[in-house]
């Protein structure tokens, strides 16, 4: 039998040692070829049934809409940071997410004492803070900040999809599919799609 793990261990730890907002932040949308990073700054009150949280990507599309509109009616605090298409493009996929993360943070309605950030890196921000790797199944925080964002960052792509029809956004949300491919083949990027990266970048010239 395997070990269920206590997600919340890293919040409590840091409760005990005086931290007592502490935030879990995370992003969506890092790998596709079209929309903006989404990332999300959760606060989540000690009292609540963290157990539910999970990885957003571990969850099916209802299961995602159902935790964020407890998370919305909760007492949870929720910060939404944004970079565009094009902002991904000047700085480069991986500053634009840290600096979507910053974004969320300074969202707040109160300032963190400590974040736990999903990956490797730390946001640029002056809170102490702590990376974690697959943070999403550590820390019902982050995970609750990746139901968050992969729920707005969807919600987002959906309405794009009405103005950009031809891609399909509703469908795939940006991602590299197939299908998606042969769409930037056929007509070229549009203005929401990310121009460095490869699969858009070679069809520039074609954009409408």
């Amino acid at each position: 039998m395997v070990a269920r793990i206590d997600t919340f261990s890293f919040e409590r730890d840091l409760a005990k040692q005086g931290f007592n907002l502490v935030a879990g932040v995370d992003e969506a949308g890092r790998g596709p070829l079209a929309g903006p990073v989404i990332a999300a700054s959760v606060i989540l009150p000690f009292d609540c049934d963290y157990g539910r949280f999970k990885d957003s990507k571990k969850l099916t599309p209802k299961a995602r809409e159902r935790l964020y509109g407890e998370l919305q009616n909760m007492d949870a605090m929720i910060g939404v940071g944004i970079v565009s298409p094009a902002k991904i493009d000047e700085i480069n996929i991986l500053q634009a997410s840290l600096l979507a993360m910053q974004r969320a943070t300074n969202l707040l309605t109160l300032r963190p004492d400590y974040l736990l950030v999903d990956g490797k890196f730390p946001v640029p921000i002056t809170i102490p803070q702590k990376p974690l790797v697959k943070g999403e199944t550590k820390s019902a925080s982050i995970a609750a900040a990746s139901i968050i964002a992969k729920v707005t960052r969807d919600e987002l792509m959906q309405k794009l999809h009405l103005k950009f029809p031809e891609y399909n956004f509703s469908k795939h949300k940006g991602y590299p599919t197939a299908a998606h491919r042969r769409a930037i083949q056929e007509h070229g990027p549009c203005e929401i799609h990310r121009k460095t990266f490869k699969g858009v970048r070679e069809y520039i010239s074609r954009q409408p």
